[in-house]
């Protein structure tokens, strides 16, 4: 079976990547065997669309709500047949795999689409695409198209297989707004060794770019009316830090984890800025404070905690609520902290709850209590024993976000790279205002906190008799309060989108939804138990109208002998 063209083609408009990956396969054999198309795509990307075509005939996937794709599933099979079609193979990444029978001279194309929103993180956005053929392919392509009307600031591509050769088959060309990759190498550069038939081509290609920002109310882009709104301010001072790292060192810790941990943290504190504070808690059934109160970060403390990191053992049981209360305690009680200061809680755990309170529930509800808003707290879940939608939840109650490390060679990058994305908060309490009347579906626009090298985003739908829409941005920096204003004329606007050769019509329109969805989804984790039906419907209504496979939906695939098989999208919290 041999795969003769694999194209992948993928266009970028203002963030928002349309993939599509087509793979045509031959049975060269004579007699029928089996044809796999497997695709690794980002975790974060929603597909929305699928179909293979055997000898002219199109067998399409289509997508129904999860329940009732599964209920027609299970009837159509006798149990026990055909795991699903998607499950998550690493932090990055999930992994689509179908396999379909085809007679002796056949021809199958595969063609799979999905779509996602690149999140700027760390001053720049990234496109990954994964590349295993596993075999040699006569046309292979991967072709990168790049739209952003703001201008392209800078551009790099970067790859976990390439030789010198391999460089060779890359291009790239751009303009102020536009970019265009194209990665196409021969037969004879994809081979490992010239007599043997082994691939090259195995792992990451990566495209990472970052915008030019003019205006300092963000930018506004619309289509068909529907509008998206950037913000990422740049250059604005940095808000001291009062943070309190709560460490796991119960028995389950012990070993790399807690080396990688340790190394982590000694990165941390070389980045601490003198004017932070900080404190350390560390845990297994019993509650160690490091000290009494959180120090400042200076050269000696910095260094009298390093020494406590280094002594770190892991044994014993697990008391997270106690650790928790214990930092939340401790931040009520601080005094001398900077007055315009963000205080947060970086929680690291491995494991369930096992000493102390040990109800998850009961866990949550005490910790938001104390938090009562007034601190964010971030957690991280090291690999797979711990609980994470615990986790997710009691972050995203307490204006934090919940990470999972993996517990791979590159750990402790994992945890610094995670502190690098909170460690310089520039402004709280950031309010996007938009004419109330005139805009409809408006997406989340109050944020408690934007860190340097993030982007807001707010999208909506504009009413019909709109000519100018204004926004106002209120928030606070560390110095000032702030109201930056900005008008953006609708026709204008809509006139950059327009004869655009490589726009896939109602983007914005696509991209609001994608953002929807993820929005109601987030919600729905922290909410009560009727809110949540509420919030889900939502999301649901809207991935079945845009044909997204998100949570709540599954793809139903059809094979020749009206075989069924089902494609859901796995979460993080399983």
């Amino acid at each position: 079976v041999e795969i003769y063209s694999l194209h992948v083609d993928c266009k970028v408009t203002s963030r928002f990547a349309h993939t599509v990956i087509t793979s045509r396969i031959v049975n060269r054999a004579n007699e029928s065997r089996e044809a796999t198309f497997e695709v690794e795509l980002p975790k974060t990307a929603f597909i929305t669309n699928f179909s293979m075509s055997i000898d002219g005939e199109v067998y399409p996937g289509i997508i129904k709500e999860k329940a009732a794709a599964q209920n027609e599933y299970d009837s159509a099979v006798s149990q026990g047949q055909s795991a699903g079609l998607v499950k998550i193979t690493d932090r990055k990444l999930e992994q689509f795999h179908v396999s379909v029978s085809i007679a002796a001279a056949s021809k199958v194309t595969f063609e799979l689409t999905y779509e996602e929103l690149l999140k700027r993180q760390l001053g720049k956005y990234e496109l990954l695409i994964k590349v295993r053929p596993k075999q040699l392919v006569k046309h292979f392509q991967i072709d990168v198209h790049i739209f952003e009307p703001q201008g392209i600031r800078f551009l790099e591509t970067d790859s976990t297989f390439m030789t010198n050769e391999l460089t060779e088959a890359l291009t790239k060309e751009q303009n102020e707004t536009k970019a265009h990759i194209l990665f196409k190498p021969t037969l004879d550069q994809q081979k490992k060794k010239s007599e043997l038939d082994e691939t090259l081509l195995n792992g990451d290609f990566v495209v990472r770019y970052d915008v030019k920002r003019e205006a300092t109310a963000g930018d506004i882009q619309i289509v068909n009316g529907y509008f998206v709104h950037y913000f990422a301010p740049q250059e604005m001072p940095v808000f001291p830090k009062n943070v309190i790292f709560v460490i796991d060192r119960s028995g389950s810790m012990t070993g790399r984890k807690i080396e990688q941990t340790r190394d982590a943290l000694l990165k941390i504190l070389q980045d601490l800025r003198q004017e932070d504070h900080f404190s350390f808690i560390t845990f297994n059934h019993k509650v160690v404070e490091w000290k009494s109160s959180l120090l400042p970060a200076t050269k000696e403390n910095v260094a009298s905690a390093a020494a406590l990191v280094q002594t770190l053992t892991a044994r014993g049981g697990t008391d997270i609520s106690g650790a928790l209360l214990a930092a939340v305690g401790m931040l009520d009680k601080a005094e001398g902290l900077p007055e315009r200061s963000i205080s947060m809680i970086v929680l690291l755990t491995d494991g369930q709850p096992t000493s102390g309170e040990r109800n998850v529930e009961v866990i949550q509800e005490n910790i938001q209590k104390a938090i009562n808003g007034n601190y964010a707290l971030f957690c991280l879940g090291f690999g797979f024993d711990v609980s994470y939608k615990f986790l997710e939840k009691m972050a995203l109650s307490n204006g934090g976000i919940a990470r999972r490390i993996y517990e791979n060679a590159d750990a402790a990058l994992q945890l610094q790279g995670f502190y690098q994305e909170v460690a310089t908060p520039i402004l709280m309490q950031i309010e996007m205002q938009y004419p109330e009347n005139s805009i409809e579906g408006l997406t989340k626009n109050n944020f408690k906190l934007f860190f340097e090298g993030s982007e807001i985003i707010v999208s909506g739908k504009i009413s019909n008799e709109l000519d100018l829409l204004p926004v106002e941005i209120k928030a606070q920096s560390h110095t000032s309060n702030l109201t930056l204003k900005e008008e953006a004329s609708v026709k204008e606007k809509e006139q950059v989108f327009q004869n655009q050769r490589y726009i896939f019509g109602n983007f914005i329109e696509r991209l609001w939804a994608y953002l929807t969805i993820q929005q109601l989804l987030e919600k729905a984790i922290s909410a009560q138990e009727e809110d949540q039906k509420a919030l889900e419907a939502q999301a649901l209504d809207l991935s079945l109208q845009y044909s997204f496979v998100t949570p709540l939906t599954s793809m139903v695939v059809t094979k020749p002998q009206q075989q069924e098989e089902l494609a859901n999208k796995p979460t993080e919290a399983g």
